[in-house]
């Protein structure tokens, strides 16, 4: 998530031409499943060494039982108060989202960053309250766009998703990244297997070829088709990231 709205134009990295990213559906993913299995039965015939499976961090968190219900949550007044003051597509939207960040962090940083956030709009400068309260925001995403019986979950950020790439690519032989992609144009890798070159599978996810909804297709395997050394895997491209 975006802490700032920066007065510079974004450049959008541009995907290699001759990169493909083919979404993989799935059954749907219960807490307690074996994602590895799982993942690899799904794209058997479809992946192979040189590829990257690209795996949802909303499946892996909702494997690992990362995830409450929003009923399981009493909004305070101040979670009600500040929510309102959120964008309409951030996480914090929500009363109840709202309420999990302030039980991390604690009342008192919640009220300062509150009151930081005031003073900073009244001089000119926003998104104070997101700066201060950034890593806690980044745990939660909200109930809303993913399918039932998960409609109504809060999803925490998923364990240790460096070990669960790391753990596919030593079970499959296909290297791994969790990604958190959205319909905003943002994507980002919260943990890969040794050889994934981050910025570009990154930049091949920006249109958010996932879909943790009706689409059932939580995983996106990515495929180089080009001329010259793969650019997702650092180890024959050099990767800067």
């Amino acid at each position: 998530m975006s802490l700032t709205v920066s007065t510079l134009a974004v450049i959008r990295p541009e995907t290699p031409e001759g990169l493909k990213a083919i979404p993989v559906r799935t059954r749907l993913v219960r807490p307690g499943d074996d994602l590895i299995a799982l993942v690899s039965e799904a794209v058997c015939g479809i992946a192979r060494a040189g590829d990257v499976v690209a795996v949802s961090e909303t499946a892996l968190a909702i494997a690992q039982g990362e995830f409450v219900v929003a009923e399981r949550v009493r909004p305070s007044r101040l979670a009600y108060l500040l929510c309102r003051y959120a964008g309409p597509m951030a996480t914090i939207s929500q009363p109840e989202s709202m309420q999990l960040v302030i039980d991390r962090v604690g009342y008192p940083r919640a009220m300062y960053a509150t009151l930081a956030h005031l003073i900073g709009r009244l001089i000119g400068r926003r998104g104070v309250f997101y700066e201060l309260m950034g890593a806690a925001i980044a745990a939660f995403d909200g109930y809303t766009g993913t399918m039932p019986p998960y409609e109504r979950a809060i999803v925490f950020a998923p364990r240790d998703p460096d070990a669960f790439a790391s753990d596919f690519k030593r079970r499959s032989g296909i290297d791994c990244a969790v990604v958190d992609a959205n319909d905003l144009e943002k994507a980002k890798i919260l943990g890969a297997s040794g050889n994934v070159c981050a910025p570009c599978v990154e930049a091949a996810l920006l249109d958010n070829p996932h879909g943790n909804s009706d689409e059932q297709t939580p995983i996106v395997v990515l495929k180089w088709r080009g001329s010259g050394d793969n650019p997702l895997l650092s180890d024959t491209t050099g990767c800067e990231g």
